[in-house]
């Protein structure tokens, strides 16, 4: 099969590139310029599979680019994760946002319904689509209230409900993953968990005073693997009916500050560091409780997150030692 994937060159992209490759697969990725930042991802993409990949060049905001990705290359399956995906950033750039994440959306449905309306989609929602339900509420289901409580939020919201309605209305193979807490190599050090990995490597180094700067440590959220994470992305595309959604998350919740207390207690800095709330850290809008129900996705696909928590971080942490090299 060839299967595209949007925002190759972000967190989670690289991980599915390295699971389609292995499953033998034809690889597409989509970048936006070509000056090189395609080998970005070599730090998490062996040099056997990076070159199996086939890099394609454009800008999903811009729908003539995007057009051209589609008249001229054929696809069996499309995993769309290109995103602006930082909910603070939202609040800085909420129109910025709404561009990248809803227009962009548009754009690649409406190209894909032109030129290839049998190539499968998926779009990669968030589970802050949901906003904040009051934890009494149970384990987030599909049938929960879309009432995102942020820009990020919005738009998503409105892509995943743009392309759920035009699978139903036009009859394309379309669905939506809403995926909660995921972490591992490669996730930006702007987020919660593996900015705290971070900066407990650069104490280790002793590039940084022993000070962690945090945010919210209360929020509690479901924590997944990236790994796992892709891998039930892939299942679905195999698997799913068009026009539906499905949460992937994992099992056991973790408030932050008990996250950062796993890998301070990993790394021997257990009581030998300062947590420092930092403002700039704390969102505008908090959402206290995220616990989620995968039974959708599980009786479907019979995935289920098989990583441990403890095997998370420690991958994490490691991808950090590997990056900080000098102070």
């Amino acid at each position: 099969m060839k299967y595209l994937i949007t925002g190759i060159t972000g967190f989670a992209g690289p991980h599915l590139a390295n699971l389609l490759v292995q499953e033998n697969h034809e690889v597409y990725g989509l970048v936006r310029s070509s000056n090189g930042m395609e080998a970005d991802i070599l730090d998490v993409v062996p040099d056997k599979n990076y070159n199996k990949i086939k890099f394609l060049y454009g800008d999903l905001t811009s729908r003539g680019l995007t057009d051209a990705v589609f008249k001229n290359n054929r696809f069996d399956g499309v995993f769309h994760l290109a995103a602006q995906s930082h909910p603070p950033t939202s609040f800085v750039d909420p129109r910025g946002t709404f561009e990248a994440n809803a227009v962009g959306t548009v754009n690649v449905v409406e190209a894909i319904a032109e030129y290839q309306p049998a190539c499968k989609l998926m779009f990669c929602s968030t589970s802050e689509v949901y906003g904040a339900p009051a934890e009494s509420a149970g384990p987030i289901n599909e049938k929960f209230p879309i009432d995102p409580v942020n820009p990020y939020g919005i738009s998503k919201a409105a892509a995943d409900t743009y392309v759920r309605e035009r699978a139903r209305s036009l009859k394309l193979p379309f669905f939506v993953t809403r995926a909660f807490s995921h972490t591992g190599p490669r996730r930006g050090k702007n987020f919660s968990i593996s900015s705290d990995a971070y900066q407990i490597v650069r104490v280790k180094k002793g590039f940084q005073d022993p000070v962690i700067n945090v945010g919210t440590l209360s929020s509690k959220r479901v924590i997944m693997d990236v790994t796992d994470c892709v891998k039930a992305y892939y299942l679905l595309m195999q698997k799913f009916s068009p026009g539906e959604a499905y949460n992937v998350g994992g099992d056991t919740p973790y408030t932050i500050g008990e996250v950062l207390d796993k890998m301070l207690s990993m790394e021997g800095l257990t009581g030998k560091v300062e947590k420092r709330v930092d403002p700039k850290l704390v969102r505008p809008i908090d959402i206290p409780v995220q616990i989620c129900d995968t039974s959708k996705c599980r009786n479907l696909t019979g995935w289920a997150p098989k990583i441990s928590i403890e095997e998370t971080l420690r991958k994490l942490l490691d991808y950090w030692y590997d990056k900080i090299k000098t102070a």
